[in-house]
C-alpha cells in the first residue's frame, strides 16, 4: 500500500514523502494514528493545500521536544535496588521504571516508547547513559546511576 506521510517517521520517511508499506502497518498504525493518509489523487491535492498547516505542526512538536531534551540534559538519575554482592540486581530495572523514574525526576511526561534499550533492561548495578528518542529528529541522553539498597 502507498501512503502520503504526515509527519515524520523514523526509517520511513519524512513529511509529505510517499512510503510503500505493508497493508497491516497502514492500516493499524499510520492510518488510525492520523500519521499517514492513503496515496489517492484526491489525497494528494488534499495533502499539498494542509502542507503549510502540517509543517507548523510539525515544528512546534519538534520545539516541544527541544524544550523537553533541555530538561532532560539537566538530570543524572539515581536509582537503588536490592542487589547480591557480586552486583547483579535481585530482579531488573525495565522502560516502565526508568519513565516513572524521569518523569517524576525531570518533571517532564517521558514515555515507555520514548527509551531506547538496546541492551535490553538493566540487571547490574552501574552506570548506564540510557538514549531517549523524544522526536524523529531528535535523541537524547541520561545518565543513570543504579546503586545497591543498603
Amino acid at each position: 500500500m502507498e501512503v502520503i506521510l504526515l509527519e515524520n517517521i523514523i526509517g520511513l520517511g519524512q513529511l509529505g514523502s510517499t512510503a510503500k508499506v505493508k497493508v497491516g502497518y497502514a492500516r493499524n498504525f499510520l492510518l488510525p494514528f492520523e500519521k499517514a493518509i492513503q496515496a489517492t489523487k484526491a489525497n494528494l491535492v488534499e495533502f499539498e493545500t494542509r502542507r503549510k498547516e502540517l509543517e507548523r505542526k510539525a515544528n512546534e512538536k519538534l520545539a516541544l521536544a527541544q524544550d523537553r531534551a533541555k530538561a532532560l540534559s539537566e538530570i543524572e538519575l539515581t536509582l537503588t535496588a536490592k542487589a547480591s554482592e557480586e552486583g547483579k540486581l535481585f530482579g531488573s530495572i525495565g522502560v516502565r521504571d526508568l519513565a516513572d523514574s524521569i518523569s517524576s525526576a525531570a518533571k517532564v511526561k517521558i514515555t515507555k516508547r520514548e527509551i531506547q534499550m538496546p541492551d535490553g533492561p538493566i540487571r547490574n548495578i552501574g552506570e548506564y547513559d540510557i538514549p531517549l528518542q523524544l522526536h524523529a529528529d531528535l535523541k537524547s541522553m541520561i545518565k543513570v546511576y543504579v546503586k545497591a539498597e543498603d
